[in-house]
């Protein structure tokens, strides 16, 4: 077991059940036993976000996946070094922000101020930060930008231009280009010939030798913003998109590290091209390529012209935040999440259904520890080791379903304890399912801004938990005794603390007297049998 404030990364290794990790590898298109790199050590890059606009539904998807993979490889004793990049110059960027110098103005004729690339970026950036915090999403490691990595990204470049494997345009633009047929294993990853592929269309075709070259260097060009350029040993210009990813990827992680990781739509061409020019540099790259799944609307795929688009801005306007994670991390993560207008009613009530297990056995745990049945307050706490059958699912490929089909049985005989009146079997059913729950990021109070491994938010919650779900079982005792003058008193004094009290036929409920949303929240998870 593991308390409150225990820190699961510098955790030795203490789980009872074999570690037999296996996850699909994109690369050899197998299931892989994962065999780490440096025994005890795993280290994960996946792509972040390139901040030319607020998150979508998709990029919030990748994170929750790959932070549930974070989550596990740290439960399983793994310490965990993560990357997830910032791509913060882009041509998608700099033409939006081109767009924002041309007079506009509001519905109502205000003016609408004209807005630099970076300020841009760094505006939508934290967009994605407090996205990523309010569901749960733990910080990376590491979180490079782009922009300050160019002297990284001119090393590799020369690196490449030395073995023969990338080459300056001949036309005086300043671009620089991957050879791609100089690279035979180029298409490895994605299992396409050269011959059968699209031309790039990151840069000028005119200074390439093939069309299918990309672009590791784009010169600068007139009408381009001087800040969105670097001297280079090729002449000013910016980077191109794959060349920062392997670039970030190396600087922080070494030429070999153990999973690359992304959405299922970078496989080709930006993984491909991340693939072939740290392999051609010399780079082993990545050992593991894992790729999450698409979100679609009730089958089809997502599409603003068709109006069939939700965004995380929008569920988080429909539902909380623990009940989005829990439908945004439910399916296995190599499957299509499709989305239907009941999906986070759905998740909602796995959610309710898990929250009233944990409320009512902590108030059964909290009555038999006042009245001297339990010795222990292991269900209140402290957090159980997961059941085998949630590690083998997790274990294999990452299975979601399968754990999530484990905690929820789980509940079931939780339930059924605490209806046979079996406070140490409810107990050991609260152990598992808090484990669970903090594995998944679906702890009540820790899914947020406080960390899943014990923040002194959640703490606090606890303490104030037990610490009410004991004065309402003395009230109960006092009841049953027929003091009402007693009862009555303690009512009184939790009203004062700011603890509100109801009675109903299933015991009393209590909250937190305030009324904003977050109280209004935290309420539902604080029922008592009491």
């Amino acid at each position: 077991m593991w308390l409150p404030g225990d820190d699961l990364r510098n955790l030795p290794y203490r789980y009872p059940y074999p570690v037999t990790l296996r996850f699909y590898d994109s690369a050899t298109a197998e299931v892989r036993d994962f065999v780490p790199l440096e025994p005890g050590k795993a280290s994960v890059y996946y792509c972040g976000a390139t901040v030319q606009g607020s998150p979508h539904v998709g990029h919030v998807r990748s994170a929750i996946v790959f932070d549930q993979l974070t989550r596990w490889l740290q439960y399983r004793g793994f310490a965990t070094t993560v990357v997830r990049n910032v791509t913060d110059i882009d041509d998608k960027i700099l033409a939006k922000s081109e767009a924002s110098f041309a007079p506009d103005f509001d519905p109502d004729g205000t003016y609408i101020p004209r807005e630099e690339w970076f300020a841009l970026a760094y505006r939508f950036e934290q967009e994605f930060e407090t996205a990523y915090e309010v569901l749960g999403v733990q910080r990376p490691t590491y979180e490079p930008r782009a922009t300050g990595h160019i002297t990284e990204m001119h090393e590799l470049i020369q690196r490449l231009i030395d073995r023969g494997h990338a080459y300056p345009a001949g036309d005086g633009s300043g671009d620089v280009y991957f050879d791609v047929r100089s690279w035979p294993a180029y298409g490895s990853l994605t299992r396409q010939s050269i011959d059968d592929m699209q031309a790039a269309a990151d840069a000028d075709p005119r200074g390439k030798r093939d069309p299918r070259d990309f672009a590791l260097w784009k010169g600068h060009k007139d009408g381009e913003p001087e800040t969105a350029s670097w001297p280079s040993p090729w002449g000013r210009g910016r980077p191109g998109w794959h060349l920062e990813c392997s670039a970030m990827a190396t600087k922080y992680l070494g030429a070999r590290f153990d999973i690359h990781g992304g959405g299922l739509d970078l496989r080709f061409p930006h993984h491909e091209n991340e693939l072939a020019q740290s392999a051609a540099a010399g780079d082993g790259f990545a050992n593991f390529w894992m790729h999450n799944g698409m979100v679609t609307f009730e089958g089809e795929k997502m599409s603003k012209s068709i109006g069939n688009v939700i965004s995380p801005a929008e569920m988080l306007e429909l539902a909380s935040p623990r009940v989005v994670r829990y439908y945004l991390g439910q399916a296995h993560y190599r499957s299509v999440l499709d989305y239907r207008p009941t999906s986070l009613q759905e998740a909602a009530a796995a959610v309710e259904r898990i929250d009233g297990f944990i409320a009512k056995a902590l108030a059964a745990a909290a009555r038999a520890a006042n009245a001297g049945v339990l010795t222990e307050t292991f269900g209140m706490f402290s957090y159980g080791i997961v059941p085998e059958v949630f590690a083998d699912a997790m274990d294999d490929d990452l299975n979601i379903p399968q754990a999530l089909a484990a905690l929820h049985d789980t509940v079931r005989r939780g339930n059924t304890a605490l209806a046979d009146g079996d406070v140490e079997a409810s107990n050991a059913a609260l152990d598992e399912v808090q484990a669970m729950t903090r594995v998944l990021g679906l702890d009540a109070t820790g899914g947020h801004a406080a960390s899943w491994a014990g923040g002194p938010e959640e703490t606090a919650h606890r303490a104030l938990s037990a610490l009410v779900e004991a004065r309402l079982a003395d009230r109960a005792a006092a009841r049953a005794a027929k003091d009402w003058a007693a009862a009555d008193a303690i009512r009184d004094s939790l009203a004062q603390a700011g603890i509100a009290v109801e009675d109903s036929a299933d015991g009393a409920t209590w909250s937190l007297a305030a009324t904003t949303e977050s109280s209004a929240q935290s309420a539902s998870t604080n029922r008592t049998g009491a």
